[in-house]
C-alpha cells in the first residue's frame, strides 16, 4: 500500500482527480482511491524552522520533439501528441482499448468489465501494461502542453504589456507636442494681433486713402483687392 500511495502521489501532477468520478478504465481502484486520499488531506503541521520539510517534488515535464501546435479553434490532439512523439500505433492500440472499455454494458459489474477487456486484449494480443504506458504518455503530452502553452501565453503578454507600455509612452509624447503646439500657436496669435493693432493705430494716423495708395504703387506690398495669381475673374 505504500508502494501504491508513492505511486499515487507522483502522478498527481499529471492526473485530474475528480471526487466524484468513477474509477479509470485500465487503473486500480486503490490506487485512485489513494491518489484522492493524498490530494484531500489536511496539511500537516507545520514544521519547525530548524527542521524544515522538503518541497514536494512536482511531476517531471515531458520535452516536445516538434514545435507546438496552435490551439486556436480548438486543440488537435493529434498533433499535440506528435509534438510530445506519442507512437501513433500505441496510440492506436489505446484507442482500440478505449472503445472496447466505453462499449461495456453500463450496468454490469466492475469486475466483469474489467476481466471482459483484460481477456479481449490478450485475445487480440495487446499487453494491458502497453495500453497503461500509453494512456500515461498521453497524460504526459497533454500536461507538458498546457504548461508550455501557458509559458508561451506568458511569454507573449510580458512583451505586449511592454510593446503597449512603450506605445502609451510614445502617444503622451505626441500627444505634449501637439498641446505645445497649440499653447505656441495661441501666443502666436495673441501676440500678433496686438502688434499688428500697434502697427494699424499708426497707418491709421496717415489716413486710409494714403495707405490704400502706397500698396497699390508698391512694388513689394500686396493689394487685398487683387485676385491671387492663377485666379480667373468671370
Amino acid at each position: 500500500m505504500s508502494d501504491k500511495k508513492n505511486w499515487g502521489q507522483s502522478v498527481l501532477g499529471w492526473f485530474v482527480v475528480k471526487e466524484e468520478t468513477a474509477a479509470a478504465p485500465g487503473i486500480d481502484e486503490d490506487v485512485l482511491a489513494e491518489i484522492r486520499s493524498a490530494k484531500s488531506d489536511p496539511s500537516p503541521a507545520a514544521p519547525s524552522v530548524s527542521d524544515p520539510a522538503p518541497a514536494a517534488p512536482a511531476a517531471p515535464a515531458v520535452v516536445p520533439i516538434k514545435d507546438l501546435p496552435s490551439a486556436v479553434g480548438g486543440v488537435d490532439f493529434v498533433k499535440v501528441f506528435e509534438a510530445f512523439g506519442v507512437d501513433q500505433q500505441e496510440r492506436e492500440l489505446w484507442q482500440r482499448a478505449s472503445d472496447l472499455v466505453r462499449g461495456l454494458p453500463a450496468q454490469a459489474d466492475a469486475a466483469v468489465k474489467k476481466q471482459i477487456v483484460e481477456v479481449s486484449l490478450k485475445a487480440f494480443g495487446i499487453p494491458i501494461d502497453k495500453i497503461i504506458e500509453s494512456g500515461v504518455e498521453q497524460i504526459q503530452a497533454l500536461d507538458s502542453y498546457q504548461k508550455g502553452k501557458g509559458q508561451e501565453a506568458a511569454a507573449l503578454k510580458a512583451q505586449a504589456d511592454e510593446r503597449i507600455a512603450a506605445l502609451e509612452d510614445e502617444i503622451r509624447k505626441i500627444r505634449g507636442i501637439i498641446d505645445e503646439s497649440a499653447i505656441e500657436q495661441a501666443t502666436v496669435v495673441a501676440t500678433c494681433n496686438a502688434k499688428k493693432l500697434e502697427v494699424q493705430g499708426i497707418l491709421e494716423f496717415f489716413g486710409l486713402e494714403a495707405v490704400q495708395r502706397v500698396v497699390r504703387e508698391s512694388p513689394k506690398l500686396i493689394d487685398p483687392s487683387t485676385p491671387p495669381a492663377g485666379t480667373e475673374t468671370k
